[in-house]
């Protein structure tokens, strides 16, 4: 074992000595676990009544780190410690309450097992001295909202029973690692530890850009073939490799074609690669792990689920299939191979849209880029008018909770009172009716309201729920839809009852939905005044319309068909950022002979696509409309909007950083090779109206009038 320890360990352990709240945010395989162990292990040796509360944002990251405490910890003789989760026999959650110093579990544990029930906790409440929060990071958007509702929770928790805990988070490199971690844990001053003092190994990168299928440069080759490809090739050459793919669905199919390839081959080798992914049953999990780790498994494709912490020992080399949306998980999944002393090899694969092809034109961008920023939002309204009554059944609340929940806590508790869930006596809130409120509230998604899927099949089993806020677009009629490996086609959705009926299905196709969009000025918070135009950030009404579906050939990415479907609009109110283009710059526009509505929709398209450059989120995270002339105010506009009820900060953060969103959109519209618009730079998968009208040149020129490139009466160069 190591000696001594890295610098960064020491300063992380110092401050958690030093009873200060801290987060160390440092690269893969730096040795962060070390960091919160040794502080909490000694602590509990010389007051063993202390406790330590480990939250891990997976059950497999969990059962990981016990393996290790149990490693750290054998020639200490205790203390007690285990994972307490959905697995825990119910034997064993009595004696971890009563006899553990460390309990091991995760955020949804948290908040519907253990605070609801905090009265069986007592004495481990009373005494809790560490709030461990791992992979910090993973906590944004809705999840790490929720996450953020759920410790202010545990916190009042604390208080009631007389304890202050301390937090020592631990997170991959992000541009905010003290305000996230302060946003997180509603605490007002965190100590940041983020010098690396860890030793790094030399890493091959490769940027692998699948090549174009004809001469006007539209099309790519499938980069799921490219990717099965490069596995199947590694795998052959005894290079061990973990696969990573965006989707569940991407996994298997990247591990199918790669089967196909080694049984013409080498068969002898199919054996030796395998999936994973979240859905697993935890047993074929722990079996992967160990494969991998032990060298059974050669090659495995899977999910991010894999790019956290768990150990599966030294790997040769790492590929991803297109960006997976921020810096920092491209850094984390390139980590999992190279660990100890070995050089590795690891290579991104880019997809067919502009943020990919952004990064294989400038890879400089992607190697010399700051990590993004972490977004949460603890005071979206939405979520805390679900997590006030799980607050409320814990303990009575009271006109002092402001100060734990924040600005919007008076009107969130108005709204409830109305609506009949809580209701006021002797000065306090309490939950009316005998309700368990938490149960209703899933912590991974934004509506807390779910679909169920059935099986025709199979006696109508249920298979797993959807949350309803992206029902309409992933299990609409028609949808293929992956479960477990096996693939279902939607056959019926029923609104009334919230059920989607599905049967087995062997396609070769998977579907994409087409959607519309309105969108409404509600109110107007702050405003950006430029020389060329004026940008806003305030509060919309958005209201979506999935009104089709694209079938897709799953291997060539050849779109063979557009079903339509006549499904109901849903709305919402949303914050977003908006700027209106000048009729300036429209009769420039048209001078030039260019389609100056086809401009400002591509130039929506590719900066819904390339935000992501600048704030840790999905590109499915959000939304966007152009007009030429909106109703509101009657000019042409573009809007990028939260594409969750409340948001969580992207568009905030876009707003802030608009002018380097223009310039990068604007260097990707110009540089892509295509003619008149491709996937790669502004057509969208989900556009409604089938990218519809587009005009790259167009996009540019107005790009150039708004950052003052070029006048509204020079004439446009010819890209």
């Amino acid at each position: 074992g190591a000696s001594r320890l890295y610098t960064h360990q020491a300063q992380a352990i110092n401050a958690a000595r030093a009873g200060e709240d801290v987060i160390l945010a440092t690269s893969t395989a730096s040795g962060k676990t070390l960091a919160y162990n040794v502080p909490v292990l000694e602590a509990i040796l010389n007051q063993p009544e202390a406790r330590a509360l480990y939250l891990f944002p997976t059950k497999a990251l969990a059962q990981d780190q016990l393996r290790a405490l149990r490693q750290l910890t054998e020639q200490l003789g205790g203390p007690a410690f285990g994972t307490y989760d959905g697995d825990t026999p119910q034997g064993a959650r009595t004696r971890l309450r009563q006899r553990a110093s460390i309990i091991l579990t995760n955020p949804d544990m948290l908040h519907v097992g253990i605070l609801p029930n905090h009265g069986l906790w007592s004495r481990f409440f009373a005494n809790l001295r560490f709030v461990v929060i791992d992979e910090a990071h993973i906590y944004r958007g809705i999840f790490g909202s929720h996450v953020a509702c759920v410790l202010r929770r545990l916190l009042r928790v604390c208080e009631f029973y007389g304890a202050r805990p301390q937090f020592i988070l631990c997170s991959a490199t992000i541009a905010n690692p003290g305000e996230h971690a302060c946003r997180l844990t509603g605490r007002d001053d965190v100590v940041v530890v983020d010098d690396d003092g860890s030793p790094q190994m030399s890493k091959e990168f490769l940027l692998w850009n699948p090549p174009f299928l004809d001469r006007a440069m539209v099309a790519r080759r499938s980069a799921n073939a490219e990717a099965a490809f490069l596995f199947a090739e590694m795998v052959q050459h005894g290079i061990r490799n973990i696969t990573f793919a965006r989707t569940r669905k991407i996994a298997e199919l990247i591990l199918r074609y790669a089967r196909e390839a080694l049984g013409e081959t080498r068969p002898d080798l199919t054996s030796r690669v395998s999936a994973y992914r979240a859905g697993y049953l935890p047993e074929q999990r722990r079996e992967i792990e160990q494969g991998l780790f032990h060298g059974r498994l050669l090659g495995v494709t899977a999910t991010n689920a894999l790019e956290l912490g768990v150990d599966v020992g030294a790997l040769d080399a790492t590929v991803t299939v297109g960006y997976p949306g921020t810096i920092a998980s491209v850094w984390q999944q390139a980590g999992r191979a190279g660990r100890g002393k070995k050089d590795s090899l690891s290579i991104l694969i880019g997809l067919d849209n502009p943020l990919d092809q952004y990064f294989m034109r400038e890879p400089k961008e992607l190697f010399g880029r700051s990590p993004e920023h972490a977004l949460i939002d603890p005071s979206n309204l939405y979520l805390l008018q679900q997590h006030l009554p799980c607050a409320a059944h814990e303990r009575p609340l009271t006109n002092d909770d402001e100060r734990v929940f924040g600005p919007t806590f008076a009107e969130a508790m108005a709204q409830l009172e109305r609506q009949g869930v809580l209701e006021y006596r002797s000065n306090r809130w309490f939950v009316a009716g005998a309700r368990y409120p938490a149960e209703r509230v899933n912590i991974r998604s934004i509506s807390g309201s779910m679909f169920a899927l059935l099986d025709e099949s199979n006696n109508y089993r249920m298979l797993e729920q959807v949350d309803s806020a992206t029902a309409m677009f992933r299990i609409h009629p028609g949808a293929v839809y992956l479960h477990q490996g096996e693939t279902y086609l939607v056959t019926r959705l029923d609104l009334d009852t919230q059920t989607a009926y599905v049967r087995p299905v062997d396609v070769d196709y998977y579907t994409t939905p087409r959607e519309i969009n309105d969108v409404r000025i509600v109110r107007s918070w702050q405003a950006r005044h430029f020389p060329t135009c004026d940008a806003y950030y305030g509060q919309v009404r958005v209201t979506q319309q999935v009104i089709g579906y694209k079938r897709v050939q799953q291997y060539t990415e050849t779109v063979l068909d557009n079903v339509p479907l006549n499904l109901p609009p849903q709305s919402f109110v949303t914050s977003a950022l908006w700027f209106t283009v000048p009729e300036e710059i429209r009769k420039q526009v048209a001078r030039d002979g260019l389609d100056f509505a086809g401009g400002l929709h591509a130039l929506e398209h590719a900066s819904i696509g390339l935000l992501p450059l600048f704030a840790m989120c999905d590109r499915l995270d959000i939304g966007g409309l152009s007009t030429p002339c909106h109703e509101d105010t009657g000019l042409a506009q573009v809007f990028i909007y939260d594409g969750h009820p409340g948001g969580v900060g992207i568009a905030e953060k876009g707003f802030q950083m608009l002018e380097r969103l223009w310039e990068a959109t604007r260097k990707t519209i110009a540089g892509c090779p295509c003619q008149d618009g491709c996937p790669s730079c502004v057509q969208s998968p989900k556009c409604g109206n089938n990218n519809e009208p587009l005009d790259k040149a167009a996009a540019v020129a107005i790009l150039d009038m708004l950052m003052q490139k070029r006048g509204a009466n020079e004439r446009v160069p010819r890209l």
